[in-house]
């Protein structure tokens, strides 16, 4: 069996596809030997000043409020050791190994642009750790941005020393042990190279990007089950119409109001009531195009920012051989990616809210027309009423920064009545790292999933229409004649599975963020 094509780093910026692919399992490096030709050049500089008797900030100096201290030549393979050693001051539960995998990618990547100065054998190591299916134990805490990623990246970096432990086939193993079963020696590091690998934002890219391959995910589940819910409340698909959507003139909006026509087309639900005397729908069904195509235009701008970071070169000083100089900057601060994250996390917050009201309104004998909460036998069951209290409890508290306190009042309001049922006001939102951005990940997932089991039903007559033009049989008491209807109209649920399956499968359609994908 051919050896599966692995990804080519250095010749090329890195696709946000390619990092998909990254992030969804274990995948095989190989660096372009053009690259290694720069990394060349940019050591020679780096061993040259380390050389000499000018200050270079890293290199023969120490670091932060210690760059004024002259580091002796004898003294500069230890520098580079014992920065590794003091910054691996993380505490928490262990990143994921997709991030941590991710995170390998991107500093190799950022290494081989030659801009760090670091030797050969260093992104050499790097590309055969990263093949070798070896994940290094990093925790999750200990990183501000201001200063790069510096907590995790110096234990991601404690494997090249071979210190700390390593994940070996699902084992956390201690680091030289892990590598000796590979093959691999650990290194003695060179001038510069500690501080190129512990300097950088891969590590809040990379959650970054997992939080916009997650939420792109959620975003095409709650999409097919709004559509779902259309269908199950007997909604309209006129304002999906895309001459309403063309005026307008936001390419998102126009974009999610395709992919809803397209779910709805050919369905007989929506023929069975075409001539209902209902005027308009709730807004969290009217207005879908108008919230979803708004958070997918923020998750596109975001990701066109990630694209951009993952190929960033972040680590300080930089060497630029041309000149053979090194100059000190700021690149290792993470502004752009946390404006990205916040914005990501405010557009998840959304899509989890509207998906909150569509099941609200299936639960709803008012607003619907099905038995109260779904249930057959409503008052001995139950039904559907706790999982809404629970998404409603979970949509408030995903509005909330993890730790930060304030008044639950501003909370839920649902509008001026359960027909404007998505009306709220406008509010800030703050992003608290990767507990956040799971957890809404997490929410949507499950409100997306909720909204889907109540209109898979394929459920029958809303307010305003007919009862008897779709029955909601199993979940409807009432006389035979009306499932018998049902079973005739049942006919559009194996389509619209099939149209769940190919969206959740296809989302490059154009539900995928366009930015390099």
């Amino acid at each position: 069996m051919a050896e599966p094509e692995r990804l080519k780093l250095g010749s090329r910026p890195l696709r946000l596809g390619e990092l998909r692919r990254v992030y969804a399992g274990p995948l095989g490096v190989a660096i372009d030997a053009a690259a290694l030709g720069a990394v060349r050049e940019a050591h020679a500089v780096t061993a040259r000043l380390a050389a000499g008797d000018a200050p270079v900030y890293g290199i023969n100096t120490g670091f932060g409020l210690l760059a004024n201290t002259r580091i002796a030549p004898a003294q500069r393979t230890l520098l580079q050791r014992n920065i590794i050693l003091s910054h691996s001051a993380g505490v928490g539960p262990l990143l994921d190994d997709a991030i941590v995998r991710l995170t390998l990618v991107l500093k190799l990547a950022s290494l081989l642009q030659g801009f760090s100065g670091v030797s050969v054998e260093l992104v050499r190591f790097l590309e055969r750790l990263i093949n070798s299916g070896l994940t290094p134990c990093v925790p999750a805490q200990g990183s501000v941005g201001a200063s790069g990623d510096l907590a995790p990246l110096a234990h991601l970096s404690l494997a090249v020393l071979g210190l700390g432990e390593i994940r070996r086939h699902g084992e956390v193993l201690p680091a030289a042990e892990a590598l000796a079963q590979e093959g691999l020696a650990p290194l003695a590091l060179g001038p510069k190279e500690g501080l190129a690998l512990l300097n950088g934002t891969q590590v809040s890219t990379a959650l970054a990007l997992a939080g916009l391959f997650e939420l792109e995910t959620v975003f095409a589940a709650a999409v097919v089950s709004g559509a779902m819910s259309l269908d199950a409340l007997q909604g309209s698909d006129a304002p999906f119409d895309a001459r309403i959507h063309h005026v307008r003139g936001h390419d998102g909006q126009a974009r999610v109001a395709q992919v809803y026509r397209e779910l709805l087309e050919g369905s007989a639900i929506r023929e069975s009531h075409r001539t209902c005397s209902r005027v308009q729908d709730p807004y969290s069904l009217r207005c879908q195009p108008q919230v979803m195509g708004a958070c997918l235009d923020l998750m596109s701008q975001q990701a066109a920012t990630l694209a951009v970071e993952a190929n960033a070169v972040t680590d300080n000083p930089l060497i630029f051989p041309e000149a053979g100089e090194a100059l000190s900057g700021g690149n290792f601060h993470a502004e752009p990616v946390a404006f990205a994250a916040d914005i990501l996390a405010l557009a998840c917050a959304e899509v989890g809210s509207l998906a909150e009201r569509r099941l609200a309104l299936l639960i709803d004998p008012n607003m619907s027309g099905l038995p109260p909460f779904l249930a057959p036998d409503s008052g001995v069951n139950s039904g559907f009423m706790m999982a809404q209290v629970t998404a409603a409890a979970l949509v408030a508290e995903n509005r909330m920064p993890p730790g930060e306190r304030r008044q639950h009042s501003d909370f839920g309001e649902p509008g001026r009545s359960r027909e404007h049922g998505h009306a709220r006001r406008a509010a800030a939102a703050r992003h608290d790292g990767q507990r956040a951005e799971r957890r809404r990940a997490r929410v949507s997932r499950r409100l997306s999933g909720v909204g889907s089991q109540g209109a898979a039903q394929d459920l029958g007559a809303t307010r305003g229409c007919p009862r008897g033009t779709a029955a909601s049989g199993s979940l409807r008491a009432e006389r035979p004649a009306a499932r018998t209807r049902h079973r005739r109209g049942r006919s559009r649920r194996a389509p619209l599975r099939g149209a769940v399956a190919r969206q959740l499968r296809a989302t490059e359609l154009p539900l995928r963020t366009r930015s390099n994908a």
